[in-house]
């Protein structure tokens, strides 16, 4: 069964809409080049789908009717993003662009998307609350699920990679090519210590 029309038309809209995943992403490039940004974003694409399975066999359903599993989970999420956000304000500039440098740099975006992602209890509730819309009663519900919500983690995906490579541009480009990059990675720092922030003020409701 291939997902309707009016599905992919829905999740198309929400995937270009910039949120909170757009600008984690776009940090990271700014914070450390196109592989990291990359990276990060696959990472985000496997920490989507961490919920999507999970969803599809009930776990997500019991942390969001658990008020106490919930609230751990978004802080345990908020205070790794508020980490970050400081980790990437305090660092420093490399002096020379070696491979080992860019080739652990790149791991650590990977399993960062990857963490933030899988600790993000929005992406679970809105898998819980988007996905059963379309749903058919006619076929299996879980094989459903997955393959909706792998659809919806392809498409973000894309949409987050055109950020990266757009961001990329930006940061690479002029001739205060270093002043730029210096200055976009505080404020990538900035962005990723609000980010935690505000996901620790959510409620379920926003």
């Amino acid at each position: 069964m291939l997902p309707s029309a009016s599905f992919l038309v829905a999740t198309l809209l929400l995937a270009v809409v910039p949120g909170p995943g757009i600008a984690y992403v776009v940090a990271r490039t700014v914070a450390g080049g196109k592989a990291e940004g990359i990276a990060s974003s696959m990472g985000a694409a496997i920490g989507g789908m961490i919920h999507v399975f999970c969803a599809a066999l009930g776990l997500s359903m019991l942390i969001a009717r658990s008020a106490e599993a919930y609230a751990l989970v978004k802080y345990i999420g908020a205070a790794y993003l508020v980490y970050l956000g400081i980790r990437t304000l305090a660092s420093k500039a490399p002096a020379d662009d070696q491979s080992a440098q860019r080739q652990t740099g790149v791991r650590k975006a990977f399993r960062d998307g990857i963490i933030v992602e899988a600790l993000n209890v929005k992406t679970a509730l809105f898998f819980l609350a988007f996905i059963p819309q379309f749903l058919s009663a006619d076929h299996a519900l879980a094989p459903q699920f997955i393959m909706l919500g792998t659809t919806c983690i392809v498409l973000n995906s894309t949409v987050d990679l055109v950020a990266v490579f757009a961001a990329h541009r930006v940061a690479g480009s002029g001739t205060a090519k270093v002043a730029r990059q210096r200055l976009m990675a505080r404020l990538s720092g900035a962005t990723m210590l609000v980010l935690g922030i505000l996901v620790a003020a959510a409620n379920r409701e926003g």
